[in-house]
This record gives structure tokens, sequence and C-alpha cells, in this order.
């Protein structure tokens, strides 16, 4: 289910289990996890896009294998805050994975969640071949910690 208000995502959650953030990129799905507290997010894979079916397939099997009790998708908004062909684009993708799965869904804003990452990957002086390699899944990471931030300062993480 799509519940895009974050009080009504935190009610559908049960407690003590990890949420999974992603990052939709054209050609990968970055995924984080978030520890069992919902504390701290991990950046822990990359899917290679194909096509939404065998997308959805990996990304369940992730989700099932770690028991995962919701999930939260970057949402691409622009610069000024409206809503461009990304932001479609994610919108159906949740509209498709939630006819796959009864975990809660919801969305975050991910503005500059990939220059953050970008910048840390750098501060870490990796290689821009290895940046290219991790960057969806470190900022699906970005993403995941601020939805965390922002349960915990709601005080029901």
């Amino acid at each position: 289910m799509i519940l895009p208000d974050m009080p009504d995502f935190l009610a559908a959650l049960p407690q003590g289990r990890a949420i999974c953030g992603l990052d939709l990129g054209d050609k990968t799905i970055g995924i984080a996890v978030s520890d069992l507290s919902r504390t701290v997010a991990t950046p822990i894979h990359i899917i290679r896009r194909v096509k939404f079916t065998e997308d959805a397939t990996a990304l369940l099997a992730i989700l099932t294998e770690r028991a995962i009790a919701g999930i939260i998708l970057g949402l691409p908004l622009n610069m000024d805050g409206s809503e461009g062909p990304r932001v479609q684009s994610t919108r159906a993708f949740a509209r498709n994975l939630e006819k796959l799965t009864a975990l809660p869904i919801t969305f975050w804003d991910e503005r500059l969640s990939t220059v953050a990452a970008e910048r840390a990957l750098i501060e870490a002086d990796m290689s821009r071949k290895r940046r290219k390699e991790v960057i969806d899944q470190v900022a699906a990471g970005y993403i995941l910690q601020g939805a965390l931030d922002r349960m915990a300062y709601m005080g029901r993480a």
C-alpha cells in the first residue's frame, strides 16, 4: 500500500523490523536497509535494471530475505519542488510494486542525495570507476538515512 504521509507509513510498520530505501535510476536500483532499531542506513546492493518484472522479482527476493517491513522510495523532485518525468516514473514503479507486495511504501524527497553521495565517495578517495559502481546504493543510503532521521524526530522510529 502506498502511504504518502510519513505518519501513516510509520503507523503501518511493525516494530523491530528493518526498512528499505531505494534510489531508482534509469539503469540501476540502489538499495539500502536500516538496522532493526531504524537508526542507521546501510547501502547493501544494486540491481541492474532490465524490465519491471525482473527488477521487482530481484528486489522482492532481497526484501523477503531481510524481513523488511516497509519501503521508502527516493522521489526525484526538481529543485523548485515541482514534479517532472522522473517523479512520474517513480510513482508508476511504486504503483506496480504495490500490486506485488503488501509492504507499506512511501516517498522521500531525494533532491541532492546523489550529489551528497558523490561528494562523500570523492572525500573517501574512491576511484571514478568504483564511484560509478556504488553511487546508487550510497544515494539510497542517504535517502533512507534522511527518512530515518525524520522518523526519529517524530519520535516514532
